[in-house]
């Protein structure tokens, strides 16, 4: 039942990072492209394409945030673990569990700071976007981030259940 459910979000997760990334990405490179042509074709400048670029940016990288989780591709240093074989499976739950606490972290203060930024109304500069619009990708990419790694925790149970069955 857990896995199923677990199967499901990762299959709607997955789309949503993918599309939402490759969406993102496009546009941008769309508006750089055309502010390029403009400057050194018209002499003329888009002033927001640098601010969708930047905001692009910030965006790709924490929903990246959620698919490194799931490809267990995080940052990590594996020198103890070449050192002593048997403190993989320690090691790696605790390294998930730090990506838990990181997650709820980000779920908490990201919250937090869309309350205040709700609160006090502000914008961006040119092209005018809420930063509540902006700030709630936080408590989005903890809620991602923690739901991928309980997926990768219960994929390493299950994968090491089968590897003591099979012994």
């Amino acid at each position: 039942m857990f896995g199923k459910v677990l199967e499901r979000l990762d299959k709607i997760l997955t789309f949503f990072e993918e599309w939402t990334l490759f969406i993102s990405v496009i546009v941008a490179l769309i508006a750089l492209f055309v502010n390029v042509v403009l400057r050194y074709g018209f002499n003329y400048s888009l002033a927001w394409s640098e601010e969708l670029v930047r905001e692009v940016i910030i965006y790709t990288t924490f929903i990246g945030c959620s698919a490194a989780v799931k490809n267990r591709s995080m940052i990590k240093i594996d020198a103890s673990v070449q050192l002593l074989p048997k403190l993989k499976m320690p090691l790696t739950y605790f390294s998930n569990f730090v990506i838990m606490i990181f997650a709820v972290m980000m779920i908490y203060y990201g919250a937090l700071m869309v309350e205040m930024q709700h609160r006090t109304q502000q914008t961006t500069i040119i092209m005018e976007i809420p930063y509540v619009v902006l700030y709630s990708i936080l408590p989005l990419m903890g809620t991602m981030m923690l739901i991928r790694a309980i997926q990768v925790v219960y994929q390493d149970i299950v994968e090491q259940r089968s590897a003591a069955k099979a012994e």
